[in-house]
């Protein structure tokens, strides 16, 4: 699956919000996370597996919507992003229950994830 859109986020410093709102006008279902941050996974009640997540923001940057892009390496897709012209917008994240992230910004200034499940 590497190289492949497999996740959605929704990052917002009110997540009890996002969470009314996009429940109410998509029927998705939030189930938190267990990991150390508060996450919560998003899904359908067809879906039979999580689809997103939503993740709480604290307010420690802009709420957004964003894709993430399962890859084989964080740090080298990271580097030959830059490479690229991208910039590279946090360090590798390791979210405490085997996942690395980080958010990258294209050369027109979208802004998208890329993961690794370890």
């Amino acid at each position: 699956m590497d190289n492949t859109v497999t996740w959605f986020e929704v990052a917002s410093d009110d997540p009890e919000g996002a969470q009314r709102f996009y429940g109410g006008l998509f029927g998705w279902t939030f189930e938190r996370d267990e990991g150390p941050i508060d996450y919560r996974l998003i899904g359908r009640p067809d879906a039979g597996h999580p689809m997103g997540g939503l993740y709480n923001t604290e307010g420690a940057f802009p709420s957004h919507a964003i894709f993430h892009v399962q890859v084989a390496d964080v740090e080298e897709t990271c580097a030959r992003s830059e490479a690229l012209g991208g910039k590279v917008l946090t360090k590798v994240i390791d979210d405490g229950a085997g996942t690395d992230f980080a958010y990258l910004r294209d050369t027109s200034g979208s802004v998208f994830g890329v993961f690794h499940r370890r």
